[in-house]
């Protein structure tokens, strides 16, 4: 068959416009994290969907709900939803409180995510709340830490409405809300600490009584050091959160490795990982830390090298999950009786 020459102009023009956008592309990479964390932030978001529709099946009867609670005025992403048992409203009651933080890196993810997770854990006598947060395309560093912290305040002053008891709060997340909920900790716990970071403590540090923290990242410079794929995929999700691709070098974000900042002050934390999950030295390494600096802490590493992986304990197929559970469970009565 026979191609005029107006079909392979045509071809080479296209071609030329496809080697140009591609062309146009590595540059934008090199020079922002934005492309690769749109495409990275739209895997996690189907991700996180369903997992949550997973975990729709083991939500009990009796849980209660009040959604959507805007905890800082007119911002954007700044909602949160608390459930507690029936009876507590039926009662008005006011529960121990577990204030949990989503993850999904820093560029994605919403409460929606942890919400049937919450339900779950509130059915055992708590009031839980799924707190909201800006993401890293709208928001960076500290954003969701001072965000966190509003959070704090609103529910300190809606708490006879929402059962909470402010005397017993525990901050907990997920990955990146991890990593959150770990360094709002510290400004509630360490005034020199928060002095540092810009961001006052919004309660009193007796009110915190414990941290309760899955599969985190809590040391920027290991990121992913020990798999060349997590190590790329860490630096840009933290480059997008942090606006700066040297962010290493930036001591003002250097405050967001934990590990490097807890002392003896820090409150009583549980801290899990599975065994084949590539942040798993970031958690091994906040628990030596904290043991160094005399803090109190317990551990669960589950698994091997084949499993679970990161955010094991949102596969209630798994039961290591289960187990995870009642102990953080446990761990929360200890903590707040």
């Amino acid at each position: 068959m026979r191609v005029g020459y107006r079909t392979l102009r045509a071809a080479a023009v296209a071609a030329s416009l496809l080697a140009a956008l591609a062309g146009g592309l590595l540059l934008w990479l090199r020079f922002s994290p934005l492309p690769l964390a749109v495409l990275l932030r739209v895997l996690a978001d189907r991700d996180g969907r369903r997992t949550a529709e997973a975990m729709a099946q083991h939500v009990p009867d009796g849980i209660a709900e009040l959604l959507d609670q805007h905890y800082l005025g007119h911002r954007v992403h700044t909602y949160l939803d608390v459930f507690f048992p029936r009876e507590a409203a039926e009662e008005s009651l006011r529960l121990p409180t577990v204030v949990w933080i989503h993850g999904g890196a820093w560029i994605s993810g919403n409460k929606n995510d942890v919400a049937n997770y919450l339900r779950i854990l509130a059915s055992y006598g708590f009031t839980t709340v799924g707190v909201d947060y800006s993401l890293a395309h709208t928001r960076r560093y500290p954003a969701p830490v001072r965000q966190s912290a509003a959070a704090l305040r609103y529910l300190e002053q809606h708490a006879g409405r929402l059962h909470i008891d402010t005397e017993r709060i525990v901050l907990a997340g997920d990955s990146a809300g991890a990593q959150i909920a770990a360094q709002l900790a510290l400004v509630v716990a360490d005034a020199d600490y928060a002095g540092k970071l810009g961001i006052a403590s919004p309660i009193g540090a007796e009110k915190l009584r414990a941290v309760l923290l899955h599969c985190g990242a809590y040391d920027l410079s290991l990121a992913g050091a020990d798999q060349a794929g997590n190590q790329n995929y860490l630096r840009t999700v933290l480059w997008s959160y942090t606006g700066a691709r040297d962010y290493l070098e930036r001591p003002y974000i250097a405050l967001a490795s934990v590990a490097q900042h807890v002392d003896g002050r820090f409150p009583p934390a549980f801290v899990s990982a599975g065994k084949a999950d590539p942040l798993l030295p970031h958690s091994l390494g906040l628990v030596t830390a904290l043991k160094a600096k005399g803090a109190e802490v317990e551990e669960f590493f589950p698994g091997t090298e084949k499993g679970p992986g990161h955010q094991y304990q949102f596969d209630l197929r798994l039961e290591a999950a289960w187990e995870v559970l009642r102990l953080s469970v446990e761990f929360l009565r200890r903590r707040t009786d």
